[in-house]
């Protein structure tokens, strides 16, 4: 169950079906991003937003998993896309392919997610957008 509950997550909601976060995740979700912690739904719905509006054409591929221990799922995933624009300091030209890969790691309760990490790989993001 908690593995098709990451496929939906990754899948689904990470390629665009933003709105799926308020079936995915418990109304104290706490997501853990390096820097910063998001709550809830809809903050997490506003970091999707703010994650995919620089790309058009994104895709989303799970690369490992989802790996299950007990209430816990961990993956590896690619996300893909093409820059629009919009990035301050970017000099990678409008067009260009970005893609980069991260880890999850979620911890579930009550047959939705309560609570998330992630790791990414941010400098190669970084290098195909030419902010580094």
């Amino acid at each position: 169950m908690i593995g098709a509950l990451y496929e939906r997550w990754l899948l689904e909601m990470w390629a665009g079906d933003f709105g799926l976060a308020r079936d995915l995740v418990t109304p104290d979700f706490v997501g853990h991003w390096p820097g910063h912690d998001v709550h809830g739904a809809d903050e997490l719905i506003d970091v999707l937003r703010q994650g995919h509006a620089p790309f058009e054409g994104v895709t989303v591929t799970l690369d490992v998993g989802p790996i299950v221990d007990g209430d816990q799922v961990a993956a590896r995933w690619t996300f893909g896309g093409r820059y629009k624009g919009g990035v301050p300091g970017a000099t990678a030209p409008e067009g260009t392919d970005v893609s980069f890969e991260g880890h999850d790691v979620l911890r579930a309760e009550g047959g939705r997610f309560a609570e998330y990490w992630v790791i990414s790989d941010v400098r190669a993001l970084d290098r195909a957008l030419g902010t580094e």
